[in-house]
């Protein structure tokens, strides 16, 4: 069951999806809830799997991983068993940042992050190698035009008060 969010859930998560650092005390100020209030309400949203995690996000470009990869893959099989050796590889690659079962003429859908088309044409052959596949596409970015991991929330009832 998805537990229902107040308005002092959907501001929390709004500052925190902004600066994951944020201190209590900060938080605090933001909502009008105190300090003890957030913290608590924090800890349900992570027991209930609202929040997932809590991470810093890199600049591929500035870690020498500046290549985007969109790889689009058809299979005849669907079996357990053959999903099942498809994870495990997607799982053993920490090229693969992103991977979808899409519905549509594409099965899957893998974003990867490189470093070089070299580096990518290793974890394709690797991948080809270890699993039965109809076709595989890739497609490079050339630039990236927005990227968020901010996610909409509901309204609050105070829209005009949200700060962020």
């Amino acid at each position: 069951m998805i537990r229902k969010l107040d308005d002092f859930d959907i501001k929390i998560l709004d500052l925190l999806q902004h600066d994951a650092t944020a201190t209590m005390a900060e938080l605090s100020e933001k909502t009008g809830l105190s300090a003890n209030a957030c913290w608590r309400r924090i800890r349900l949203l992570e027991a209930d799997g609202v929040i997932k995690n809590r991470v810093t996000l890199l600049d591929p470009q500035k870690i020498g991983l500046g290549i985007t990869v969109f790889v689009c893959i058809r299979c005849a099989e669907h079996s357990q068993d053959w999903l099942d050796n498809f994870l495990q590889i997607v799982n053993e690659s920490p090229e693969v940042i992103e991977f979808y079962r899409l519905a549509g003429d594409i099965d899957y859908l893998l974003k990867l992050q490189v470093a070089s088309i070299s580096e990518y044409d290793r974890l394709y052959k690797k991948l080809v190698s270890r699993v039965k596949l109809t076709d595989v596409s890739a497609i490079f970015s050339m630039e990236e035009l927005k990227h968020s991991t901010i996610l909409p929330l509901p309204e609050t009832s105070d829209k005009a008060e949200r700060k962020a």
